[in-house]
């Protein structure tokens, strides 16, 4: 299924931001503007602050409040990380993280344990076929994880 197009880093912040009211999260946004201050500098030389084209490369670190501990950084690239719980979700396009959030916020995220391999999954399903999974890494569960446990 096709997610809403988010062009930029700013709409996806503000995409984020109406998502954190409707579920009444705090939110803190953190921006880097200019390649100079962007964590990934593919496009632009050492010390550029503008890409070859003349933009503005712009990064964003979102924090969100509450439980589960919850952080999106939005690449210029078109993707993000999205850390649930300390659980990484590296690579996940721009326009699929409201959705990606909302399926956190509406319980449909979830845990599932396998016997071989052995270990927890962190499963965040989102409209149509999509699915992020990761491993839980680390030895026990935590409050969170622990209750989306399937």
């Amino acid at each position: 299924m096709a997610h809403p197009h988010l062009p930029s880093t700013e709409a996806a912040v503000t995409a984020v931001r109406a998502l954190a009211r409707e579920h009444g999260r705090e939110m803190t946004v953190t921006d880097d503007i200019g390649a100079d201050r962007t964590s990934r500098r593919t496009s632009a030389g050492a010390f550029a602050v503008l890409d070859p084209d003349g933009s503005l490369p712009h990064e964003a670190f979102v924090e969100l409040g509450g439980s589960p501990a919850v952080t999106v950084r939005l690449f210029p690239e078109d993707d993000a990380l999205i850390t649930v719980d300390g659980i990484e979700f590296a690579d996940v396009p721009r326009d699929a993280v409201p959705a990606f959030l909302r399926s956190v916020y509406g319980d449909l995220a979830h845990v599932k344990g396998r016997f071989f391999p052995p270990g927890w999954w962190l499963v965040v399903p989102l409209p149509g076929d999509e699915t992020y999974k990761e491993l839980v890494s680390g030895a026990s569960l935590t409050p969170w994880l622990n209750s989306r446990v399937r």
